[in-house]
């Protein structure tokens, strides 16, 4: 009980105050810091949230972006010193917790989250019954 209790003002120590809030299939833009020699600069990646997971400071997020025709996916910790800052470019409209199946599409349906409304699942099959009817 009390090693937990010591996990836990540690971990609070190295939790980030402000995180911006954001869900998966969000277009964001994450500032991470790169070191090279002995400067420092900031290198953006920006793609779409295809997964969270974890929590406090195990807690995690993939983005995805297409670069010269390739996929490309990094895995960011959330609470990491690395990234200055995260923009939230668009909001998505997902239904599922993964966006795993961005993987297997090619072009501009790979970058795009589109959300399924009602009327549009239903509006086919409401005028496949109404042909009928017609006749």
């Amino acid at each position: 009980m009390i090693a937990r209790d010591i996990l836990e003002k540690i971990e609070n120590e190295h939790l980030k105050k402000s995180v911006t809030p954001f869900n998966v299939g969000d277009t964001i833009k994450v500032h991470t810091k790169v070191i090279e020699g002995g400067k420092e600069r900031l290198q953006a990646f920006q793609g779409i949230v295809l997964a969270r997971r974890g929590t406090g400071l195990n807690a995690s997020f993939t983005v995805r972006k297409i670069s010269y025709g390739e996929g490309v996916e990094r895995v960011f910790p959330l609470h990491s010193p690395a990234i200055d800052r995260i923009e939230v470019i668009s909001q998505g409209r997902v239904r599922r917790s993964k966006l795993y199946y961005l993987r297997d599409r090619v072009g501009k349906s790979a970058t795009k989250v589109k959300a399924v409304g009602r009327n549009q699942a239903a509006a086919p099959a409401a005028s496949a019954a109404a042909a009928p009817a017609a006749e």
